[in-house]
């Protein structure tokens, strides 16, 4: 489908993408009430974590350790317990480096301990799984009855480093006898784990999401602590709780901008961008950084549909040369819709850098108009081969491709959002963009062309 705009008696044909509307009403956002909230909550609250911390100093049994550990991630609690967790693993660590005994032969308790090590930053070796091993360097026959087991060290194996080809072996074992087992379906429960597990490891997964379901399964299982059900369910509400209120403060940022209104080629995805947001970062102190993402991810797919469906190459080549000066002024060159976009990326990186001068004296607009300019240079060269029908080799693409994934953009917004204090360092570092940025983007760059291929 095309529409058209008359400009000086000519017609721009221009194409749609017939992107739905959301389902989201401003008003539905607005009227969301929630009364996990105030000092009475709190108070409760704060009462239940003290008998939790209880809890983790007198659990002294490593494997209780590590299923508590375990545990409260999965219910989305562990950022209360750091420091308690911390202290329980350095300990579990200084261990395994002289040698424990009470994980010997138990790879459910070995598989845990190392993906809960690594999860926290430690440096455990793969070796840890040679035990497991007959003189033939294989995996023993007699483990492959321990399902429970082998689901431990499939999720372990998701944690792996380059080149350890062990843990890849090891995946592709447990992937195999997790599949029969499911097939012979003995343990409906251990089934159900097991298939869920297998469509996406836990690793992958973002934890403040599955929280919802983690807390069924946790109440119906029989080890089930009441302190910490209660917790969970109090703790989930209030962190809810917050999370509503930037949500509403979000939308109310968007229909007073009325882009939504005035750049109707675009699609209006604030709903599903906050909740990557949560993703990325779900504590409940960190709202502004949740707002501002959410404000950065709307602002993006606004811009991103402005290169890939409704701008004209001619507009297109002076919106980016209009980010590329950062002039106010550059505006006047600008067909009326990009005005309204230009102006809003503008008045929001011009905000957002505001702060970090007012309270620590860095100047950094330079640095977040850096990342949008290459951002629009790579959506303009992607628009010049589409145009001109040029087709790209593997190589050339992904040279590109890496930058207008919007993975830089991001990452530089984002630590501004939550580094205090900055540093003349890491600024430094971001004259060039540091090789953890392009492998991030690497990797969701390929992910996301592997979601739309038609191979898949």
């Amino acid at each position: 489908m095309a529409n058209s705009n008359t400009s000086n008696n000519s017609i721009i044909v221009r194409r749609s993408a017939n992107y739905q509307p959301t389902i989201w009403d401003y008003d539905y956002i607005q009227s969301l009430r929630n009364k996990y909230v105030g000092e009475t909550c709190t108070g409760q609250s704060n009462m239940l974590k003290e008998h939790v911390r209880m809890m983790l100093h007198k659990v002294v049994d490593p494997l209780e350790q590590l299923e508590l550990i375990d545990i409260l991630q999965r219910l989305g609690l562990s950022h209360h317990f750091e420091g308690e967790m911390k202290r329980i693993l350095e300990d579990l660590y200084n261990n395994d480096q002289s040698g424990d005994t009470w994980r010997k032969e138990n790879l459910y308790a070995t598989a845990l301990k190392f993906r809960l090590l690594r999860q926290h930053g430690y440096n455990i070796s793969q070796g840890v799984f040679n035990i497991f091993k007959d003189e033939r360097g294989k995996f023993k026959a007699c483990l492959c009855e321990e399902t429970k087991g082998i689901l431990s060290l499939y999720e372990a194996s998701f944690l792996l480093t380059e080149s350890e080809n062990m843990l890849e072996e090891l995946r592709n074992f447990a992937i195999k006898h997790l599949q029969e087992y499911v097939k012979q379906n003995k343990d409906k429960t251990l089934s159900a784990m097991v298939t869920y597990a297998l469509e996406l490891p836990l690793h992958w997964r973002i934890i403040k999401f599955e929280t919802r379901g983690f807390i069924d399964i946790y109440k119906s299982r029989e080890d089930m602590n009441p302190i910490l059900l209660k917790l969970v369910e109090m703790d989930f509400n209030m962190v809810q709780a917050v999370h509503q209120e930037d949500l509403k403060q979000v939308s109310r940022w968007w229909k007073n901008a009325k882009l939504g209104e005035n750049l109707t080629f675009a699609r209006d995805r604030l709903m599903e961008i906050f909740f990557w947001s949560m993703g990325m970062i779900d504590q409940p102190q960190f709202g502004c950084c949740r707002i501002n993402l959410t404000k950065l991810g709307s602002l993006l797919t606004i811009v991103d549909d402005l290169y890939d469906v409704y701008g004209t190459l001619d507009e297109l080549k002076l919106f980016t040369d209009a980010i590329e000066r950062w002039d106010i002024n550059a505006m006047d060159q600008l067909p009326d819709y990009m005005k309204i976009c230009f102006l809003t990326v503008y008045n929001f990186v011009n905000e957002m850098a505001f702060d970090p001068l007012k309270e620590q004296g860095f100047h950094i607009i330079r640095h977040l108009k850096k990342a949008w300019a290459d951002l629009c240079r790579s959506y303009l060269l992607e628009a010049e081969w589409y145009y001109s029908g040029y087709i790209p080799s593997l190589e050339e693409y992904l040279e590109n491709a890496w930058i207008s994934i919007t993975t830089p953009v991001i990452l530089v917004h984002t630590y501004f959002m939550v580094t205090n204090p900055i540093t003349k360092e890491a600024l430094d570092c971001l004259e060039e963009y540091p090789k953890i940025f392009y492998w991030s983007s690497m990797i969701l760059r390929l992910t996301d062309d592997l979601g739309t291929s038609a191979v898949c």
